[in-house]
């Protein structure tokens, strides 16, 4: 069950996030918690999970370890500061800053190679579904973004769908639609990778996942987790879509 904060909160904010957060998801047992604040946030996210069971992660990296490259944050360095885990390819990154396949695949191989545990976000975009090109473009972005990957680095990857048209929108794929997205890259992981491998392989649904919607998202058995958005900035709702079992 992982958070992305995206541009929001300051490092007073984040500590009293977590100083709420920490004691409402304390028993939880049944799954891997990640947030993921904005690099100005990730030391005082570190500090403030240290001796509990969340992960903290980053919401992006640049490939190269260290260089002149201003105002990029290398993945050597993520892993220094005490996180585990970073956002690969989001939605956001591809929108706005127009990120490709080829650059996803960099970063997660700079990721990996850092030892920190990517989510590789794909996804379409509302004219490629209204279009009936969703299986076509979720294939494109695994072909040139994750298969490329070898047998020994797949298995230490996340990947998360995130339908673009879903994306801070309030729209959510319905679960079947959701589930059946998932199916089709869990396909190209087995085409790829094998059948075992593909099962494996965590895969999580992001696009305006609430508390009121994340238990039918989960019941679904190709969903395996969760990116959450908005609602993760909010200790109460975050920890109620991450105890949606209990």
């Amino acid at each position: 069950m992982a958070g992305n904060w995206k541009m929001y909160k300051t490092p007073a904010e984040t500590a009293a996030f977590f100083e709420a957060f920490r004691p409402l998801v304390a028993a939880a047992g049944h799954c891997e918690i990640v947030i993921c604040p904005p690099f100005i946030d990730l030391a005082a996210a570190v500090d403030s999970a240290r001796g509990t069971s969340i992960r903290v992660g980053a919401q992006n990296l640049y490939w190269a370890k260290e260089g002149a490259f201003t105002g990029e944050v290398s993945g050597p360095m993520i892993r220094a500061g005490g996180a585990t885990y970073v956002i690969v390819g989001h939605s956001e990154r591809r929108q706005y800053f127009s990120e490709t396949d080829e650059m996803v695949l960099r970063r997660t191989e700079a990721a990996l190679e850092a030892g920190l545990t990517p989510i590789v976000c794909v996804g379409e975009l509302l004219e490629h579904r209204e279009s009936g090109r969703t299986e076509a473009v979720l294939c494109e972005q695994c072909s040139k973004g994750i298969t490329l990957l070898n047998e020994r680095q797949f298995p230490k990857i996340v990947i998360a769908y995130e339908p673009v048209w879903a994306i801070g929108t309030g729209k959510t794929a319905t679960p079947q639609i959701a589930a059946e997205a998932h199916a089709v890259i869990r396909g190209e992981m087995s085409k790829r990778y094998g059948s075992g491998a593909a099962a494996d392989v965590r895969i999580l649904y992001g696009g305006s996942v609430k508390p009121d919607n994340v238990k039918s998202l989960m019941a679904q058995d190709q969903i395996d987790g969760v990116l959450v958005g908005g609602a993760s900035l909010d200790a109460k709702s975050f920890a109620t879509i991450v105890n949606y079992t209990s």
